[in-house]
């Protein structure tokens, strides 16, 4: 096996990831404009994109990452328009596009333009959320577009199943439809609600972090494995799964969290940098098997595909949003009144990713009987890819304008500075009436000058948050908060140079360095935590 295609693919996506933070433009579309443009450079090899590795290999870790950071309290509250997108937008737009679709390619059967509808239905919102992100959109409707985006798969997924299984002529009927739906469905939450507490409790007995963090990694393929071995939603089991879990991480030891952080970032990292990647260079793979559509009326299909996927998303998210406000008191008292601003940003951000092309090569080469070719299959695939690079270049592009443009007011950064420091005062109070009680048992004395490092400690935790809020240095545009902390780096840098001759004039082993080294890490790494 050469492995080294893989190895470019992975060094190439993560070196232009890390390059898109240096510019205006979201890593994602940067990607996908350069693997478009690197697809054609001579010497470069087919990444043709394996079904039966994205879904069951690659979107069970980009869902648990996504689901452990999300909210579980803030979904919940959000948890009507999140169903609204997730359920309801998807089957309309499996139907609204399937029918268009059906409209404007001659000879296309229904069924067929159904299973293409169910591939575009599902928007991929990491480029929206990480746009969102950076502009600083209200949390609403960050929280929208994140529920959003772990649901919606489930959805399209089991949607295409049905529609394939009529289009291929397995004799698939209404009834039969709406029952491997709801299988999928409540089966898929029924696993992760049996899985996600025994996950938990070995998580919490589990004391080496090496182990701990050995099950993180296996944790989202178990779950999504066993959803799809009893024919439920892998999905929405990992979703479950994860979002119980994140809850409920405080009951993990700090070790495990420390390092689950940083593996799970970079292995989002990675599969993100390399799956944008990998949409822009099925160019070539789309385009070689186009055959009879080359030209105009691909350029024609492509197009209008596109205009109804765009209009769809805002025919359904205006009613969405306002009709159930218009119907039910108790909805309108429950959540906060909108505007028509921040619906119009929810229906532009519905960018297609690389679930829609995972889902759109699995489409099988013939029907049922294994002898008549799927119909228009390669057209579909066309279709899918003009359509995923179409949202996120136009839309991508213009996302971040056009909330600037429509001034939606961001998060307030001084309010959450407040809430954080009177949470953080609480928290002292109550850590200090603990202090107290255990210094008075006599199996806990210590020295005074240790007592009162640990106080010390405890104001400088509850300090330094209201430091943030204080006057900048006039020199340097510090707060007092940030050169404390430069100067505690600095402090600690001139100790670990102190530790490196030492270990190269032979005083100290390299174990005892490591040992002294990772000590000045957690003290940096617990610094810097308290500036995030």
């Amino acid at each position: 096996m050469d492995v080294m295609p893989l190895l470019l693919l992975v060094a190439g996506s993560a070196t232009i990831a890390a390059a898109a933070r240096r510019t205006p433009v979201p890593a994602p579309l940067l990607l996908v404009a350069i693997g478009l443009a690197v697809s054609y450079v001579p010497g470069v090899p087919d990444y043709t994109l394996d079904p039966h590795i994205v879904l069951p290999l690659i979107l069970p870790p980009l869902l648990h990452t996504a689901a452990t950071d999300s909210s579980y309290l803030d979904l919940r509250a959000q948890l009507r328009p999140v169903a609204m997108l997730s359920v309801g937008y998807v089957l309309f737009a499996t139907f609204v596009v399937g029918w268009a679709l059906y409209l404007i390619v001659p000879d296309l059967p229904l069924t067929a333009a159904l299973v293409f509808g169910a591939v575009v239905a599902p928007p991929d919102a990491v480029a929206a959320t990480a746009v969102a992100r950076r502009v600083g959109l209200p949390s609403r409707i960050t929280t929208i577009l994140q529920g959003e985006s772990l649901l919606n798969d489930a959805t399209a997924i089991t949607a295409y199943r049905v529609a394939l299984a009529a289009a291929v002529g397995e004799g698939a009927t209404w009834a039969g439809g709406i029952g491997e739906f709801l299988l999928a469905a409540v089966g898929g939450v029924v696993v992760g609600l049996v899985l996600m507490a025994p996950i938990h409790w070995l998580r919490t007995h589990v004391k080496e972090a090496l182990l701990q963090n050995t099950l993180s990694l296996l944790i989202p393929f178990v779950a999504y494995a066993v959803a799809e071995q009893v024919h439920a939603s892998g999905v929405l089991a990992v979703v479950v799964v994860a979002l119980y879990l994140g809850h409920r991480a405080w009951e993990v030891d700090f070790a495990t969290r420390l390092q689950e952080e940083a593996v799970w970032k970079m292995v989002a990292f990675v599969l993100e940098s390399a799956v944008f990647a990998l949409i822009g260079l099925q160019l070539p793979v789309v385009l070689r098997g186009l055959g009879q559509y080359e030209g105009a009326d691909a350029a024609w299909y492509a197009l209008a595909v596109f205009l109804v996927v765009v209009a769809a998303r805002f025919v359904w998210v205006y009613p969405a949003a306002f009709l159930p406000r218009l119907l039910s008191a108790r909805i309108r008292e429950r959540e906060q009144s909108l505007t028509w601003k921040g619906p119009f940003i929810i229906a532009w951000a519905g960018m297609r990713g690389v679930v829609s092309l995972a889902i759109a090569f699995s489409i099988p080469l013939t029907m049922h009987d294994g002898e008549e070719p799927f119909p228009h299959r390669n057209l579909i695939l066309f279709l899918t890819f003009t359509t995923v690079i179409g949202t996120l270049v136009v839309q991508g592009l213009t996302l971040p304008p056009l909330i600037r443009l429509l001034k939606v007011p961001g998060r307030d950064a001084q309010a959450e500075t407040l809430a954080e420091a009177n949470a953080q005062a609480q928290a002292s109070r109550a850590a200090e009436r603990r202090l107290d009680e255990l210094l008075a048992d006599e199996r806990n004395a210590l020295p005074a000058p240790l007592a009162d490092r640990l106080r010390i400690v405890l104001e400088r935790r509850r300090n330094a948050v209201w430091e943030r809020l204080g006057q900048a240095n006039p020199v340097t545009g510090e707060s007092v908060d940030d050169t404390y902390r430069r100067l505690s780096r600095e402090m600690i840098s001139a100790e670990r140079e102190v530790f490196v001759r030492l270990r190269d004039a032979r005083y100290i082993d390299d174990e005892m360095l490591r040992t002294l080294l990772r000590r000045l890490d957690l003290e940096e790494a617990a610094a810097f935590r308290e500036a995030a």
